[in-house]
């Protein structure tokens, strides 16, 4: 780490001083006399393109009329203050994680990610040739816990708050834990929050222990979230990320990540035009996807009860679009499933995909229309059954 900064940084993005060609620019166009730039690669400046698509003003964060329009909408939403300065328009919060290993971690470096865990962290991180130590959540009877954070030498933490596919909101003490240990090791925090308004209901703690990590300011944290959650939409590639924490690690990493973003200009002015259409939609929309989430582990925990056999049980989850199903260890995963592809026409998702930390495992969808689902829930079950 460089002794000047708190946060530990990727080598890899040079902060390079402007030639002298470029502070003329600069100073020319602060002053107004710029006239004509020859070098101007843009032709909607000069009446070429697609009609009807308005000029092309790049930003690395994203249009700034579109970043302060979503910053009233999430200080609205979380009941604080947010900059628009902090927030960046992505076209994924895939491209999110790979603008953030970029931003924090050299090649042969390695992030920290919870298991149980969704497999994009470690994707994303391979392909940036950076590796994973795994930190563990650890089923405890009623819920899940942070039970260690000690991995290795690490250049970030990821944080998914509720996890993927646990369901679990990472609470008051775990929080800590985590801020702790990024301020004592110096690095950044990256938290995943694109499932957390879809709490559901019957969970072992109470909302207050659910916490976003956006907008924290103990550590630096950069915090993802975008539509195809929100709005239900995964066809819709509108995402963010919100930087925060000690204002010069704020400074820092927006000089840094405004070179990472200037080299890809992802986000879609013709998307950022409607972005106040679709903040608008995103309540609704929640609220209907959080409700069938809820109705339809209202059902699961009904057909788990009623499960002749006794032997299966229901990981309540806190949050999030899944629920796990927990099954003698005996009944092997594959063979549960690919049977039932082969007898039923449903598939599901194993336990092991996951990492999960025991076997007997199986991840249900909450999505379902409820016929669909209970059909497909009866008929798991029954195949369960079958294999005992």
């Amino acid at each position: 780490m460089r002794s000047e900064e708190h946060v530990k940084f990727s080598e890899r993005v040079e902060l390079n001083e402007p030639n002298a060609v470029t502070l003329a620019q600069r100073a020319a166009r602060r002053d107004g006399m710029l006239k004509v730039n020859l070098a101007d690669s843009n032709p909607t400046r000069w009446g070429l393109g697609a009609p009807g698509l308005p000029p092309y003003e790049p930003d690395p964060r994203g249009p700034r009329a579109a970043r302060e329009v979503l910053a009233a909408w999430l200080g609205e939403r979380d009941g604080r203050e947010v900059d628009p300065e902090n927030l960046y328009l992505l076209s994924s919060t895939s491209q999110g994680y790979t603008w953030l290993t970029k931003l924090t971690s050299d090649p042969g470096d390695r992030l920290a990610a919870p298991t149980p865990g969704y497999p994009l962290v470690e994707t994303i991180a391979g392909l940036e040739n950076v590796g994973v130590d795994f930190y563990p959540l650890t089923w405890v009877g009623s819920r899940w816990e942070l039970s260690e954070l000690n991995p290795g030498e690490v250049s970030a933490v990821v944080a998914i708050n509720p996890n993927n596919p646990t369901g679990s909101y990472v609470h008051g003490e775990d929080r800590q834990r985590l801020l702790n240990y990024c301020a004592d090791r110096g690095v950044a925090l990256i938290a995943d929050e694109v499932f957390f308004d879809f709490d559901l209901p019957g969970a072992p703690t109470q909302p207050a222990d659910r916490r976003r990590l956006a907008g924290t300011t103990e550590v630096l944290t950069f915090a993802l979230d975008g539509m195809s959650k929100n709005l239900s939409a995964p066809g819709l590639k509108i995402a963010w990320l919100e930087v925060s924490g000690p204002e010069r690690d704020v400074v820092a990493a927006r000089a840094r990540l405004d070179v990472i973003a200037d080299a890809y200009l992802p986000f879609s002015d013709v998307l950022a035009q409607r972005l106040t259409e679709y903040l608008a939609a995103v309540p609704a929309a929640t609220s209907a996807t959080r409700q069938r989430c809820r109705e339809n582990l209202a059902t699961l925990r009904d057909l788990v009860r009623t499960e002749p056999s006794g032997t299966v049980s229901l990981l309540e989850p806190e949050g999030g679009w899944n629920a796990l199903l927990r099954f003698p260890a005996h009944v092997d995963e594959d063979a549960l499933i690919t049977g039932l592809i082969a007898r039923r026409g449903i598939t599901a998702q194993p336990g092991y995909f996951f990492d999960m930390p025991f076997v007997g495992v199986v991840s249900v969808s909450l999505l379902l229309d409820a016929p669909a689902f209970q059909f497909a829930t009866k008929a798991l079950l029954a195949s369960i059954a079958d294999q005992l």
